[in-house]
């Protein structure tokens, strides 16, 4: 099985006019998202952000639960948060993945919009199964959505989330849930 990682990145996103910002840390995205990843075999999760202040907040919430109060209140969720790490940019990313995993991931983008031409969640998990398939790291943008920068960086486009209509706004835990059932669930 090929090794799976998460990047939950925080610039450049989209806010609701389209403008390229950057989004502020959600210790909710960072509880939920690393328990869904801990289900689903993940290796890493990269919380990813340029602004110093930002990644301190995320590492006092992480030493809450790693280290403090939280590490004896419930160990499962430390087990969770002990995948995080937080990085200044996706570089920074993909060079810890590539430590990990002994070889560079395939950059993968996530996104809610349909935009035709991506990869099928079957064709993806066909990549994650395969016994010498390269790593996995699944792009996952905040705010509205990973800016387009992002989309060139990515060596694979995911096909949407979809539902039974057009009606496709899941918050960045929710979209993380489905698709890492969809690519590693069983």
């Amino acid at each position: 099985m090929a090794d799976l990682f998460v990047a939950l990145i925080h610039y450049p996103v989209l806010n609701r006019n389209g403008q390229v910002v950057t989004s502020a840390i959600t210790s909710l995205d960072l509880h939920d998202i690393a328990r869904s990843a801990r289900t689903y075999g993940v290796r890493a999760m990269y919380v990813i952000h340029p602004v110093a202040e930002q990644r301190r907040f995320a590492l006092r919430v992480l030493d809450h639960w790693r280290l403090g109060y939280g590490r004896l209140y419930d160990s499962r969720r430390r087990e969770a948060l002990d995948l995080v790490e937080v990085v200044e940019d996706l570089e920074m990313a993909v060079r810890a993945a590539e430590m990990v995993a002994r070889a560079l991931p395939l950059l993968v983008y996530t996104s809610a919009k349909v935009s035709g031409g991506g990869v099928s969640y079957a064709q993806l998990r066909n990549k994650v199964e395969s016994p010498f398939g390269q790593p996995i790291m699944l792009m996952f943008g905040t705010g509205f959505g990973l800016a387009p920068p992002m989309r060139e960086r990515a060596d694979i486009i995911l096909d949407a989330v979809r539902g039974p209509d057009a009606y496709n706004h899941l918050s960045v835990r929710a979209a993380a849930s489905v698709i890492l059932d969809r690519v590693a669930g069983r």
